[in-house]
């Protein structure tokens, strides 16, 4: 898939999310948001996925650490077509499927997760599983930046830089923003590179908002063999809304109707001079 497309996606999947927490009147925007692109680029691109066959055997599978961010997940999904795209409006109401944070009764979902340090576990039991059953399915999963000051995130890296699990890839989301602030202000997980690489994984560090940088980096997490790979992605909170880019206050905030209608009024002027793009 070329560029311009992935991004018309990625901005298709913000406006998922804004919806989505609108309509909630609760949620994690600002995370969502910073993840859009990566979530845009594993579903409609890297991974070997299948909506119509959620349970296909050899799929890869995805694991979102950062369970709270699950409107980003949700509306990639929903735009990939898992599920309709108008049931975003029905996030965390009484009743639907489509709570606060991953369920693994969605179709699509490979693991309930929201307790923050657990996801990457799950996933690294995944991919030892796939390596004791001879599998070759990958399992990604994403991380908080501010996630990696739980204990758990390191004790699942060192057992699966120990296994040399190949086909685990770890993402990062390095927006360096947390509920309470600067994650270098709060706990300071720096240098996030060196102290994965110190747990026998492989790192690359890309940008989170240019395609042909993470293209570039799985391709590497691909070809890695002989241990896990970790992808720091370094992005913008809020990224894509004028208001909500860099701005602490959009970790779990919903935007009241005023917000919402300037918020999709930006994503919408992405939206036409990516129209445009595509027709010079």
């Amino acid at each position: 898939m070329n560029n311009l497309e992935l991004q018309k996606h990625a901005n298709e999947v913000r406006k998922g999310i804004v919806t989505a927490v609108h309509s909630a009147k609760a949620g994690h925007p600002g995370g969502s948001l910073s993840a859009a692109d990566v979530f845009t680029f594993l579903y409609f691109e890297e991974m070997n996925i299948d909506p119509k066959n959620p349970e296909m055997e050899n799929r890869d599978r995805f694991v979102l650490s950062k369970g709270h961010t699950a409107p980003g997940l949700y509306s990639a999904m929903a735009n990939r077509g898992y599920f309709p795209v108008e049931d975003l409006k029905t996030l965390r109401k009484l009743g639907s499927y489509l709570q606060g944070h991953p369920c693994i009764h969605i179709p699509g979902v490979d693991m309930s997760s929201g307790s923050l340090g657990q996801g990457i576990s799950a996933a690294v039991g995944m991919a030892l599983g796939g390596k004791l059953d001879d599998k070759d399915f990958r399992v990604y999963t994403v991380l908080g930046d501010g996630e990696i000051q739980e204990g758990q995130v390191w004790e699942a890296a060192m057992f699966a830089g120990f296994r040399k699990l190949d086909n685990l890839c770890v993402i990062v989301d390095n927006n360096n923003l947390q509920i309470d602030g600067p994650i270098d202000e709060v706990c300071s997980p720096y240098p996030i590179d060196k102290k994965f690489e110190s747990f026998n994984f492989h790192v690359i560090n890309a940008d989170a908002h240019d395609f042909d940088s993470l293209r570039a980096a799985f391709k590497e997490a691909r070809e890695t063999k002989g241990m896990p790979t970790c992808i720091v992605v370094h992005s913008v909170k809020g990224k894509g809304v004028s208001f909500m880019e860099n701005n602490v206050a959009w970790h779990g905030t919903a935007p009241n109707d005023e917000q919402y209608a300037v918020a999709m009024a930006d994503l919408d002027k992405i939206g036409a001079e990516l129209e445009k793009a595509g027709e010079a």
